[in-house]
């Protein structure tokens, strides 16, 4: 992503971080060197509250548009897939409704991974380990019905040249999940 916002010249980009909550870590602004700095800060303990709400964040995207940007919204949400507090479908659907395409990002693998948190592993409420998965058909699903594409992020280039290509005079908010596989 910050090879990506090097490149940006004409474009305006927001982040939003999300986990079972999501918030605005950067308001949609053409301030690449903010952008790049607030990349920086994002980690798996920025979202206090855990769980995966893909939906909320779609929606909190969805607000931080302008009316300006009408001709040129884009949401990319880079997560694993893995969704537990809403429905991400519907809200993709809400943002294509309004014009906004969204497109996703699968980070991780289908065996899965534990949550590094706090300098340990994240443990669910009976002491066990918990694990990640790559929910590639969550991510399918809310692309398709947000009217954009999904691309499983790999170490061959293929999601970095997709990024560029769909930006390209965008208005941006770019979704990351706050998950260990970021």
């Amino acid at each position: 992503i910050s090879r990506l916002v090097d490149k940006l010249r004409d474009d305006r980009i927001g982040l939003v971080v999300f986990a079972g909550r999501s918030f605005v870590q950067l308001p949609i602004t053409t301030d690449y060197i903010s952008a790049k700095m607030f990349l920086n800060t994002i980690s798996t303990e920025s979202v206090p509250v855990q769980g995966t709400a893909l939906g909320e964040a779609i929606a909190t995207c969805i607000r931080g548009f302008s009316a300006q940007s009408e001709k040129s919204r884009v949401i990319i949400v880079i997560s694993d897939g893995e969704n537990h507090e809403d429905d991400p479908v519907a809200a993709a659907k809400d943002a294509a409704e309004m014009g906004i395409k969204v497109y996703t990002i699968g980070v991780g693998s289908a065996e899965g991974q534990p949550i590094p948190m706090g300098g340990d592993l994240l443990k669910d409420k009976d002491g066990n380990i918990v694990v990640t998965r790559l929910d590639e058909n969550t991510l399918r699903s809310i692309a398709e019905a947000g009217n954009g594409a999904y691309i499983h992020a790999g170490n061959d280039g293929n999601s970095h040249r997709f990024l560029r290509d769909i930006v390209s005079g965008k208005h941006l908010c770019l979704a990351f999940c706050n998950t260990a596989s970021m």
